[in-house]
C-alpha cells in the first residue's frame, strides 16, 4: 500500500534495489570499510554527435551533502528483510567518500571518467542510481541544448519546454542544464526562481481566443505589458491578420506611451516563409526593430534548415524536442569499479565483455586535456594511473588504444586536469560557481573544439588515449583473465 508519510525527495534512499541489496551483503560479511574506487562514464554522444556538455554536478553536491536515512527508510528496509546490523548502520549513516567530478559546462567525451568515487565499497556502490540519475539527465538535456544554440547560429533561443518534460524535477533541472548549453531564457517560472535563469513569456493562442476580436487581445495585452510586448500573431491567420493586427496594436499602445515593440512570435505554419513575410510587413510598417521568434516542435535540424533557406527569424522557442531530448532521449553514463581493496592494497578492477564496447579501463585515474599552446585547442584527452603527472610533460607520444600503431608526438601544449576534488572524506571541498559563469564557461570550452569535432554529421573522434603504463595494465588483466578461461 502507498504511504502518503514517505518524503519521495529523499535522496539517500534514491537507489536500486540490488545496490541495498550488496550493501546488506558487504554489512554481514565485513566488507562494509573496504575500499573501492568507482568510475562514472558513458558510452556513446547523443544523436551521433561529437561530444557531450558535463552537467548536474552541482545538484549532485546538493544531494551528497544531505545523505541520510528517515525512519520510514530503515522500517522499508526491516520489513524486507534486512539484518538489524544493517539497519543500524542505516540510522548512523555518514558519507565519507572521496568525490571528483569534471566541472560543470566541460564537453567530454565517451569512456573517460567524468565522475570518480573512492571510499568504503558500501558507501560508493549505494550512491550509484543517485549519481546517474543527476548526471545522466542534466547531461543529455545541457548536449541537446548546446547541439540547438550552435544551429542558431548566435541568435537566442529560449527554452520552452516545462508542459512536456518527463516530471517537474525533469522540467527544472532541464531548464537549469538548457542554460548551461546555452539557452537565453526559460519559461519554467521555478527555474528562473531558484536559479535566476532569465524568463521569458509571450501570450498564449487562448488569449487571443478569449476576447471578441484578435486586434482586441493584441491591444490588451500590449497595454498591459508595454515593455518586452511580444505578440502571438498565428492563432487564426499570420498574415491576413495577425501581423497587421499585431502591427495596429503596437501603434495604438505602444507608441504613445514611447514603447517600442519587442516582437512577434509565430507558432505554426511554414516558420521560415512566413518570417520572410512578416520580416516585410513590420519593415513596411516602420518596426525594422521589431523581432521574429519562431516556435513550434523545432530542433537543430529544423532550426539549420529554416536558416539555410533564408528565414527572418531572430529567436527561437524550443521545447519538446529539447527538454526531453526527443531526437535521442538516453544518456549513455555508467557506474563501474576501476580498484578495489584486497590486503591492505588498492588491486585494479576490469569487466571484460564480448562486447567490446563493455570492456572497462581499470586503476584509479586521473584525466588530462593537451590544449594547444599557439591557438587554445584541445588536441586529444589522456586517462593516466593515479601516479602519473603531466603537468609539466611538454611533449607527448600520443596512441590510439585500439590502433596502437597509430602514434604522434605532440609538443607545444599545456596539460589540464580534468577532474576536480569535489568532496573529501564526505566533506563538501567544492564551491559550484554561479550559472551565469558555467553557462559563459561552456561556450568557451566548446569554442576550444575544432570545427570538425563540432560537426553535426559525421564529426571527427576526438582523441581520448590511454597513457603508456595504464594501456599496460589493463591489457595485463585482459591477457591474465584470457588465460584463466
Amino acid at each position: 500500500m502507498y504511504n502518503n508519510s514517505v518524503n519521495l525527495s529523499a535522496t539517500a534512499f534514491l537507489t536500486d534495489f540490488y545496490e541495498l541489496m550488496m550493501a546488506g551483503g558487504y554489512i554481514s560479511g565485513g566488507r562494509e570499510k573496504t575500499l573501492a574506487c568507482f568510475d562514472l562514464f558513458y558510452r556513446n554522444v547523443p544523436d551521433n554527435g561529437g561530444f557531450a556538455v558535463m552537467a548536474g554536478v552541482e545538484q549532485l553536491i546538493r544531494a551528497l551533502s544531505s545523505l541520510s536515512f528517515s525512519e520510514e527508510d530503515i522500517d522499508f528496509c526491516r520489513d524486507k528483510g534486512f539484518s538489524e546490523k544493517f539497519t543500524e548502520y542505516l540510522k548512523n549513516f555518514r558519507f565519507e567518500c572521496d568525490v571528483w567530478a569534471i566541472p560543470e559546462g566541460t564537453p567530454i567525451f565517451p569512456g573517460e571518467p567524468i565522475v570518480k568515487v573512492r571510499g568504503p565499497i558500501l558507501q560508493a556502490q549505494l550512491i550509484e542510481t543517485l549519481l546517474l540519475n543527476c548526471i545522466n539527465h542534466q547531461t543529455l538535456i545541457a548536449t541537446k541544448a548546446n547541439r540547438i544554440v550552435r544551429a542558431a547560429q548566435g541568435r537566442k533561443v529560449a527554452e520552452f519546454g516545462s508542459r512536456r518534460a518527463h516530471g517537474f524535477d525533469a522540467a527544472l533541472y532541464g531548464a537549469r542544464a538548457a542554460y548551461i548549453g546555452g539557452c537565453d531564457a526559460t519559461s519554467c517560472t521555478p527555474a528562473a526562481q531558484l536559479f535566476g535563469i532569465p524568463c521569458l513569456a509571450t501570450m498564449a493562442h487562448s488569449w487571443v481566443q478569449s476576447f471578441p476580436s484578435e486586434l482586441e487581445a493584441m491591444c490588451a495585452y500590449a497595454s498591459e505589458y508595454p515593455i518586452d510586448c511580444i505578440l502571438l500573431v498565428d492563432t487564426y491567420d499570420t498574415l491576413r491578420s495577425g501581423v497587421p493586427n499585431a502591427i495596429e496594436a503596437f501603434k495604438r499602445e505602444l507608441l504613445p506611451r514611447g514603447y517600442r515593440p519587442t516582437g512577434i512570435r509565430i507558432d505554426s505554419g511554414d516558420l521560415t516563409y512566413l518570417s520572410k513575410k512578416a520580416r516585410k510587413m513590420l519593415d513596411e510598417a516602420g518596426f525594422p526593430d521589431c523581432d521574429i521568434m519562431a516556435s513550434n516542435s523545432l530542433d537543430e535540424g529544423i532550426i539549420r534548415d529554416m536558416l539555410i533557406q533564408g528565414a527572418k527569424v531572430d529567436s527561437f522557442g524550443v521545447g519538446e524536442r529539447l527538454i526531453t531530448s526527443a531526437s535521442s532521449p538516453m544518456f549513455s553514463g555508467v557506474y563501474k569499479l576501476s580498484a578495489v581493496e584486497r590486503d591492505g592494497k588498492m588491486i585494479p578492477a576490469i569487466k571484460i565483455s564480448e562486447n567490446v564496447s563493455k570492456i572497462t579501463t581499470p586503476c584509479e585515474k586521473r584525466l588530462w586535456r593537451l590544449f594547444d599552446m599557439s591557438n587554445g585547442k584541445a588536441i586529444a584527452d589522456v586517462m593516466t594511473l593515479d601516479s602519473e603527472d603531466m603537468a609539466d610533460v611538454r611533449s607527448y607520444e600520443l596512441f590510439d588504444p585500439d590502433y596502437t600503431w597509430k602514434r604522434k608526438t605532440v609538443e607545444g601544449f599545456v596539460a589540464r586536469e580534468l577532474l576536480v576534488p569535489i568532496f573529501k572524506n564526505g566533506e563538501c571541498v567544492y564551491r559550484s560557481p554561479s550559472l551565469t559563469f558555467i553557462k559563459a564557461y561552456c561556450a568557451e570550452q566548446v569554442g576550444t573544439l575544432w570545427e570538425e569535432v563540432l560537426r553535426y554529421e559525421k564529426p571527427h573522434n576526438y582523441y581520448v588515449d590511454l597513457s603508456q603504463a595504464l594501456w599496460d595494465e589493463k591489457n595485463s588483466l585482459i591477457e591474465a583473465h584470457r588465460n584463466q578461461g
